[in-house]
């Protein structure tokens, strides 16, 4: 494997980047904007899959990410759905989503099988995870165990199946 250079800066950078400005598409006052399940990830080279401590600044970037989401969503002028899936011990898969009305999947967002007591063996991510306040968390396993986390009040909320 080839050894990454300047990862003092890269880490550096995690802490004030904003990946959002680097999207121009994404133009939450056109009142026809559509995001299929649109997202974005965080640990581009997989460098927290063998150490929570290099995870844990790609999730404080994910999260920051979530603040800055939850504030430009608010100008769609249209249903949305705001979250953050993160894999147990899969740190390039962990994610933002956000998704509105649209064609291509269904809406409001439904699940199954999911629980609201943590399923996760990372220690590091169970416990980070479970210092996050105003969050609601739910824990589910989809060839890995994983977690999805999003806030009320932020958008609508996911509905368990049989609910509408």
């Amino acid at each position: 494997m080839k050894k990454l250079r300047g990862l003092k800066k890269y880490f550096q950078r995690l802490g004030t980047e904003n990946d959002l400005e680097k999207e121009t598409w994404l133009n939450f006052d056109d009142p026809d904007i559509g995001l299929d399940n649109w997202h974005i990830h965080f640990d581009w080279y997989g460098l927290g899959y063998n150490s929570f401590k290099k995870r844990k600044p790609h999730l404080d970037k994910l999260f920051r990410h979530f603040g800055i989401l939850e504030i430009e969503a608010k100008k769609i002028q249209k249903e949305f759905h705001l979250y953050a899936v993160l894999l147990d011990n899969n740190s390039h898969y962990d994610a933002l989503f956000i998704s509105t009305p649209n064609p291509h999947n269904k809406f409001p967002w439904k699940y199954d099988n999911l629980s609201s007591v943590s399923n996760l063996t990372n220690l590091g991510l169970d416990n980070y995870i479970n210092d996050l306040e105003g969050f609601e968390k739910h824990y589910g396993v989809a060839e890995t165990n994983f977690c999805v986390i999003y806030k009320k009040n932020v958008g609508i909320e996911p509905k368990k199946n049989g609910y509408q």
